[in-house]
């Protein structure tokens, strides 16, 4: 049985109970972040604290936890949880009131919650054994603080499902001047004659976690030219390769957008070199 962590206890995820008035319930107020951990070594974990805790405050929720607390929380979990592939999920929720009322409460508590998931083993740079990936296209229609890890998911969910019932793995989102913002549950990328380009961070994309690292790494190396611009959709329609990325997938390869190919409709070999590098590199941070 999988072991949670709900507000200081290790208890079985079935016992795991909070307030009907808690306020993640509520309102979806709260911060979230999934870290994965490989046979107990966890990936990006300072990365991933760090936009936690800018998350947190954020929207202005105080709760007096280190990096090491939430450290020794991962490795806790990951270990009574078999310490296997495992996707650690944390949130922390405003806490509950004793009543509904739209401004913040005071003097509650947080609530602080994790659990665990079977996650794939990591990609390997290997096309005939990487998962490829279909998407759809539709107009951003999500909030505009996207940059905040948000619980309140509703609208990523909707484009999601919007994706999922066209048969697809994903949905690529543009704002009203056709330009790329990222996918409903990842950051995407292009690349065009070599270049891998994707849009700059700001209020209309999540900085992922694997977004940054993957950032970094190519420009560290220096073998492949990297961009942060804006994209049009235009542009995404005539790339050579089109990537998604996430903690989970690392660098996702995608092979069609709308039912119409991705340069030649196959895994491509920017791909290759770059999940190469990603997986030499992603434990350096």
């Amino acid at each position: 049985m999988s072991i949670a962590f709900l507000n200081d206890s290790y208890i079985p995820i079935t016992e795991a109970k909070i307030s009907p008035l808690d306020r993640g319930f509520l309102f979806g107020d709260g911060i979230y972040e999934v870290i994965p951990s490989y046979q107990g070594k966890l990936l990006g974990f300072k990365a991933h604290i760090d936009r936690m805790l800018d998350g947190l405050s954020g929207i202005g929720l105080k709760l007096n936890w280190s990096h090491s607390d939430w450290q020794d929380m991962c490795e806790k979990l990951a270990v009574q949880n078999g310490n296997g592939n495992l996707g650690i999920y944390l949130q922390v929720s405003r806490g509950a009131d004793i009543k509904r009322y739209h401004a913040f409460p005071e003097a509650v508590s947080p609530t602080v919650f994790g659990f665990t998931f079977d996650i794939p083993s990591p990609p390997v740079a290997d096309k005939n054994r990487a998962k490829s990936y279909t998407v759809s296209t539709s107009e951003d229609l999500r909030w505009q603080r996207c940059h905040i890890k948000s619980t309140a998911l509703l609208g990523n969910v909707l484009h999601f499902q919007e994706g999922y019932d066209q048969g697809n793995d994903e949905t690529l989102l543009y704002n009203k001047r056709n330009e790329l913002t990222e996918a409903s549950a990842c950051n995407a990328f292009i690349v065009k004659d070599g270049v891998v380009i994707t849009p700059p961070l700001g209020n209309q994309l999540l900085p992922g976690i694997t977004r940054n690292m993957l950032v970094d790494i190519l420009r560290k190396d220096g073998s492949i030219n990297v961009e942060e611009r804006v994209v049009t959709m235009e542009e995404v329609r005539g790339a050579d390769e089109v990537w998604i990325t996430s903690s989970t997938k690392e660098i996702g390869a995608v092979v069609s957008v709308d039912d119409a190919p991705v340069g030649d409709g196959k895994i491509g070999d920017v791909w290759l070199a770059a999940q190469a590098l990603f997986s030499s590199h992603k434990y350096d941070y």
